[in-house]
């Protein structure tokens, strides 16, 4: 007696589950992905095309080194505080609150460096603060 074996169905295959999880991968990724952004982010300042700087009398350019130390109109500020910063800015204006302050920092300064310089000319009454680029070779 030959037992003849029963017809089996095709497999069914459901895609909703399959589409399910292969939408929350999707969200997971395009979340995760946007916050990694920022840290791949490759820098490298100041460079700008611009016109040549015009004299002005009342100016007083602040220099920033990449490890941190200041000039202040060629000469060299000893100490890092923003106090310090603030006497020295006090004394290359004159007291006069027109004065421009050009910021010319490296661009491995690190910015809080340029945040101090901005802060003393802030206290000083310097408003009108500017930064210096060098332009880029053609």
């Amino acid at each position: 007696m030959r037992f003849r074996s029963p017809q089996s169905e095709p497999p069914e295959i459901n895609l909703i589950p399959f589409i399910d999880v292969l939408l929350v991968i999707l969200i997971f990724l395009m979340l995760s992905t946007t916050y990694s952004k920022f840290t791949e982010l490759q820098i490298t300042l100041p460079a700008a095309n611009a016109d040549k700087l015009k004299d002005r009398p009342q100016e007083v350019i602040v220099g920033i080194a990449a490890d941190g130390r200041f000039v202040i109109n060629k000469q060299a500020v000893e100490g890092r505080s923003v106090d310090i910063l603030v006497s020295a800015l006090r004394q290359a204006s004159g007291g006069n609150a027109e004065t421009s302050v050009i910021i010319s920092a490296d661009a491995a300064t690190p910015h809080q460096a340029v945040i101090n310089v901005m802060d003393a000319a802030r206290r000083v009454g310097l408003i009108r603060v500017t930064f210096a680029a060098q332009t880029d070779a053609q």
